[in-house]
């Protein structure tokens, strides 16, 4: 391979790391694969064209045809000229993709699934990148000067993820530039000349010198220094070290929150609020003045994907807030009223989501930007780039009641409407689907059967209210709970939810706040107590209604309805058994009471028999040990390598017994001179070299100039 084929080929593998960024956007890899195939058609274009001897301005237009040819291969307007030749209807199409391109980035969050319109613009913009690389590193031999147009990569998920980035893939891309810079050095030391290190031996065929090893490493141990060090460091929250410690790199921290930059598609809901309500201190979260006299939960999350341990929150998809929103008041229906109400949220610096809370379903908001965006079908208020932390909001929303029998006149939906068929999606567990059936059984509508289920979790059936759930007895988290019938508001709404789904009625997991019980001058103060999930369950013609179906007298603020009343009759209130729902939010938590809670959820609870209310060890030391030791065996590698090669050298030039013949003849009086002949001579000859390049490496360790027509013979006494 010559020269600027090898340089070629690292500019275009360094283009395709400095891209690794992009995988925080996307939901696959797919941009990966295409964008590979576009830098691999305009890497070969350059090549060909440098094989032809075309000069440097005659490559630029043959890497940018490689790069439309890559384009219209990949995506095809279908009006292409034999099929692969890109033709006016082709340029016209690629107009389409940019301008979709644009309105998806305002619509979607990250990640972003597979589209035409922004793999379209990504595959483009690495293509770019890689025509600007392989000019100045071969065409212009500034290789350096390739690290902007790669480092603009990086910008695109800084410009997305507000609070940070992951480090990983920037720590993959600062490999590919190093390399680059590597590659470019060897070759301008090639072509310098003669290399001082005697006849080259112990010393790799593609390094200058004996230190380029040492050198070369030690860019390594920077790279890993700038990347891990700052994040191994306790205290520090987001990073590297944190997408290694928590669930996937996108769940919540030690304390139960999302670290920052974290997508509202990754957020896991369910541990999040777990970690708070395991919380032995109270902290408020939320203030909120609101008209209604008696409001439903403040609302500021749902689940809708299920896995055989709970439901999963996808990624949201909306329009900015300060648009027109869905306005539910345009459809009547006998039996289901709706009120407008207005409120003012203001969020403390305890609350940090890419979530805002909000009453029932927002019609308009104040103060927010088109940052914050609204899902309709989700009814979520998330952004991509700023977190709840501080804000302050107002926004008009529709209060909705429902009466029975609205409900029980409720059309069910079609089996082949979409949303029916995503979410009565459960997986196969016989038990549970038996005690569905069983529970459903004569049931004419869906109402009644959902009355069925929810009545299902009360009391007189043996369910109580507990942090702490019993163990794992069965392998099914879902069986685990419906056996033992203890837990808290995760377990209540995620089995009620599983068990609507099973019944083939739509249902999914609601998360927000309770009311509390102080209202000081229209205002309630919500705290890590009042967190709370709840199910939802959707109505043909009328849409998503509460139902929740965790013990109300052991939730504080909890709020029934008519089409989901209190299921348990009133209990008889004892000193030792009451929970403490006369207190107000702002009461301290006594860890010794179990019956104080406002709901909670967390993924683990079957794998803990404790239900995971013990908070683990923290893994961050192990880490941080781990890290230590792995900087100071990167450290040690060149000096023990030096080392070795001079023990090795050394070794080489002690004598060893040797069959020699004695030479009296030519010898002074009293002295032996040996005659050394055949493998003896080449082996001195070998000894004399080794030490003779021992001593040239140790000269330019030290800095000591070397003439290199220095030789290791003996010394000229004269002519």
């Amino acid at each position: 391979m010559t020269r600027g084929r090898y340089l070629g080929f690292v500019a275009a593998a360094a283009t395709v790391l400095a891209a690794a960024p992009l995988s925080a956007i996307f939901d696959t890899m797919t941009w990966l694969l295409q964008s590979i195939v576009a830098v691999a058609l305009v890497t070969g274009a350059a090549t060909l064209a440098r094989s032809l001897r075309a000069p440097v301005w005659a490559q630029l237009p043959a890497m940018m045809l490689a790069l439309l040819f890559a384009l219209t291969w990949i995506f095809p307007s279908g009006a292409e000229l034999l099929g692969i030749l890109p033709g006016p209807a082709t340029f016209g199409h690629f107009g389409e993709l940019m301008s979709q391109a644009a309105d998806d980035m305002r619509s979607y969050g990250v990640p972003v699934p597979d589209g035409d319109p922004l793999l379209f613009i990504t595959v483009l913009g690495v293509g770019g990148v890689a025509i600007v690389v392989d000019l100045l590193t071969v065409g212009l031999r500034r290789p350096a000067l390739a690290g902007l147009p790669m480092l603009a990569i990086y910008s695109v998920p800084v410009a997305v993820y507000s609070d940070s980035v992951p480090a990983l893939p920037f720590a993959i891309g600062a490999v590919g530039f190093l390399w680059l810079l590597v590659a470019d050095n060897v070759d301008r030391v090639r072509r310098f000349g003669r290399r001082f290190t005697g006849d080259g031996r112990d010393v790799d065929v593609w390094e200058p010198s004996p230190l380029a090893a040492a050198g070369r490493r030690l860019a390594v141990v920077g790279v890993a220094l700038a990347v891990l060090l700052p994040v191994a460091v306790p205290g520090m929250t987001s990073g590297l070290l944190t997408n290694f410690t928590t669930n996937g790199g996108n769940g919540p921290g030690g304390d139960g929150r999302p670290g920052p930059g974290t997508g509202p598609g990754r957020v896991n809901l369910f541990a999040a609020l777990s970690g708070q309500l395991n919380q032995s201190t109270v902290h408020d979260m939320v203030k909120v003045t609101t008209t209604e006299d008696d409001p439903f939960y403040l609302r500021f999350g749902a689940a809708d994907e299920i896995r055989r341990d709970g439901f999963g929150v996808r990624t949201p998809r909306g329009t900015p807030v300060n648009r027109s929103l869905p306005d539910p008041r345009e459809a009547t229906r006998a039996g289901v009223t709706r009120e407008t109400h207005r409120a003012e949220v203001e969020i403390t610096n305890d609350f940090v989501m890419p979530f805002l809370p909000v009453y029932g379903e927002p019609v308009s908001t104040s103060e927010l930007d088109a940052n914050w965006l609204y899902d309709a079908d989700l009814q979520v208020v998330y952004s991509n780039r700023q977190q709840s932390r501080g804000k302050k909001y107002a926004f008009e929303y529709v209060r909705s009641r429902y009466t029975p029998a609205a409900l029980r006149a409720a059309t069910p939906l079609p089996p082949e409407d979409e949303t029916r068929q995503r979410l009565t999606q459960v997986p196969a567990v016989p038990e549970v689907q038996e005690l569905v059936d069983r529970l459903i059984a004569n049931r004419s509508n869906d109402y009644d059967r959902v009355r069925a289920i929810y009545d299902h979790f009360s009391r007189e059936n043996g369910f109580s209210y507990n942090l702490r759930t019993e163990g794992n007895t069965t392998g099914e988290d879902i069986l685990n709970f419906l056996n033992n019938k203890v837990g808290y508001c995760q377990q209540y709404s995620a089995a009620m939810a599983w068990m609507v789904r099973a019944a083939g009625i739509p249902a999914r997991v609601a998360f927000g706040f309770t009311n509390g019980n102080d209202r000081a001058g229209g205002t309630y103060t919500l705290t890590n107590l009042n967190l709370h999930a709840w199910t939802e369950v959707y109505f043909g013609g009328i849409g998503w209604v509460p139902f929740d179906a965790t013990p109300a007298s052991s939730i504080i603020g909890s709020t029934r309805s008519d089409w989901a009343p209190d299921s348990d009759a009133p209990d008889p209130v004892t000193p030792s058994a009451a929970p403490t729902t006369s207190a107000g939010p702002n009461a301290p938590l006594d860890p010794a009471d179990e019956n104080q809670s406002g709901g909670g959820l967390g993924d683990n609870y079957a794998d803990d028999p404790t239900g995971g209310a013990q908070e683990a060890a923290p893994t961050w030391p192990w880490w941080t040990a781990a890290g230590v030791a792995l900087v100071i065996v990167l450290l040690a590698l060149p000096g023990w390598r030096r080392g070795q090669v001079r023990r090795r050298r050394h070794a080489a030039t002690v004598a060893a017994s040797r069959a020699a013949t004695p030479d009296t003849a030519a010898a002074p009086p009293g002295v032996a001179r040996v005659v050394v002949t055949g493998a003896e001579a080449q082996r001195a000859r070998a000894d004399a070299h080794a030490a003779w390049d021992e001593l040239i490496d140790t000269l330019v360790d030290y800095r000591v100039p070397v003439d290199p027509t220095e030789t290791p013979g003996p010394p000229r006494t004269g002519w």
